[in-house]
């Protein structure tokens, strides 16, 4: 049917037409339906129906549709059904149950990157992943699929490594000391890190604290080759798109199914030329891994798909039972990774996690002693001189120093209610606190610790410092504070049991 195109200008998820319901009739579609759109260009849209948006003989389009299809408004053009891609058949599959060949699953891979499936048939696939899972093989398939959809980076022979955390543990802020003590040894060591999905504050969003990190693919690899190492934010290279795709479509329905986490994972290791990865699973009772069977199966996972990616893995399972240091929130979290670069005492366990990951880095290279060796480069400065050669090639501040990190204006303190101990500091509670308090989105957001678990505390005494750019959401995290109390604060009796007390 010849209708007339119109911008339909409203930002959506997916690409969109709007149709009249006449007209639909007339075409044989129904709201949901995929239509095919030929003019100038051609394009498949999923079809949204009203009998007032929009008259009679034209089809609105959305804005960014138009631009990919090269249709202009005004433009006549055809629409028609379009056929339900093919792919559709194998995620039914999946949903009963069978084991879908590499065919199938790159084809639903290329289908959802190219708009060809809609947010409910992606959907669907992401729901049958959660229920049914996926062999090994199948994930590595998948893996592939994704890392193909976007560029590769090409270091030629060399061996390339990379460092990867679950998350999960707040403060975890060890990425670029890690990559700054390996690229320090002349290793290469292009770490791409994600902004927060769900946390207070991911990697990417502290490192641009103190230097730029939207870096195309381009830039990566020549910073990369120049200093040893980079930091720079996954999202502004082309790299394995898919896997940010599926993300955002899996986020409302609130699964995050595991084949779909570690091909996600790996897909960005392949498309950035890793040939080496340690993993780090942080295991605690409010993380991702609550258990160390959990955590060993996650590894079993993670060194088998490595395998048969011709990929080497190894994985590290670290303490997350309390946040990471002292710091949680951009700015805080950029003060205290350059404290630890700097020597600053009272940064001991960050220092301690980062040499032992940076260590088993060095070892997986075949030198020996690699915990003692990364902290020699940390101690003897020679990390932090790469640290800011890093900083200074991604056109960052030139001898950056941790004084020259602001945190936010306002600030102010949450204090102990009694006389006891830290008994438990809650990793959720401190991230609502941190998030309230506007991070990730703004940088001088968040908070520092003054206790940790373990230390004795009297009433009065100061647990943490919040901070914020806003006075209005400091007083938002500090109403969060008093309603989820992220600190336990115990006596060392818990309970007094006399004779004839138990009956």
């Amino acid at each position: 049917m010849r209708l007339t195109a119109e911008n339909y200008d409203i930002g959506i998820a997916e690409p969109t037409a709007l149709l009249h319901e006449d007209d639909c009739r007339i075409i044989g579609i129904r709201e949901g339906d995929h239509v095919r759109i030929e003019g100038r260009g051609c394009v498949t849209a999923i079809a949204s129906m009203s009998d007032t948006l929009v008259r009679r003989g034209t089809v609105m389009i959305a804005c960014g549709v138009l631009g990919a299809s090269c249709i202009h408004p005004g433009d006549e053009v055809e629409v028609t059904a379009a056929p339900i891609p093919e792919s559709v058949r194998a995620i039914r599959g999946k949903m009963d149950g069978e084991e879908l060949s590499p065919e199938e699953i790159s084809q639903i891979v290329d289908d959802a990157v190219h708009d060809r499936l809609s947010r409910i048939e992606t959907s669907a696939w992401l729901t049958a992943l959660h229920i049914r899972g996926m062999s090994m093989c199948e994930t590595a398939s998948y893996t592939s699929a994704m890392a193909s959809t976007g560029s590769v980076l090409d270091f030629g022979d060399r061996r390339v490594f990379d460092f990867h955390s679950f998350g999960g543990v707040p403060g975890n802020k060890i990425t670029p000391i890690v990559v700054s003590i390996v690229a320090s040894e002349g290793l290469l060591i292009p770490k791409l890190s994600s902004r927060a999905i769900s946390s207070a504050c991911g990697t990417a969003d502290f490192v641009e604290v103190f230097c730029p990190v939207t870096h195309g693919s381009d830039d990566v690899r020549r910073i990369a080759e120049s200093e040893g190492g980079v930091f720079s934010w996954t999202g502004a290279t082309d790299l394995a798109p898919a896997g940010d795709r599926f993300i955002r479509v899996q986020r409302p329905l609130g699964i995050d199914p595991k084949p779909q986490m570690l091909a996600s994972i790996m897909a960005k290791k392949v498309a950035a030329g890793a040939t080496d990865v340690l993993m780090d699973i942080p295991m605690g009772s409010e993380t991702k891994v609550r258990s160390p069977e959990e955590a060993k199966a996650y590894a079993r996972d993670l060194m088998e798909l490595g395998d048969l990616l011709g990929m080497r893995v190894e994985c590290a399972v670290t303490y997350a039972d309390q946040p990471l240091g002292v710091a949680v929130g951009p700015a805080p979290e950029a003060r205290e990774c350059i404290q630890v670069l700097e020597n600053r005492p009272g940064h001991e366990e960050v220092a301690e996690k980062a040499c032992i990951c940076a260590g088993m880095i060095l070892e997986m290279a075949g030198m020996c002693d690699g915990t003692v060796r990364a902290r020699e480069c940390l101690t003897s400065g020679r990390a932090l001189e790469r640290f800011r050669a890093i900083v200074r090639a991604q056109g960052g501040m030139d001898g950056i120093t941790s004084e020259d990190v602001r945190l936010g204006r306002f600030s102010a303190d949450v204090v102990s209610p009694r006389d006891g101990f830290v008994n438990r500091i809650s990793n959720r509670a401190v991230v609502s606190v941190a998030k309230a308090a506007g991070a990730p989105a703004d940088k001088g957001a968040g908070l520092v610790l003054s206790r940790k678990r373990g230390r004795k505390v009297a009433k009065g005494d100061v647990l943490m410092t919040v901070y914020s750019d806003s006075e209005d959401k400091l007083e938002d995290a500090l109403e969060a504070a008093a309603e989820l109390e992220p600190f336990d604060i115990d006596g060392m009796l818990l309970d007094r049991i006399r004779p004839g007390s138990l009956r």
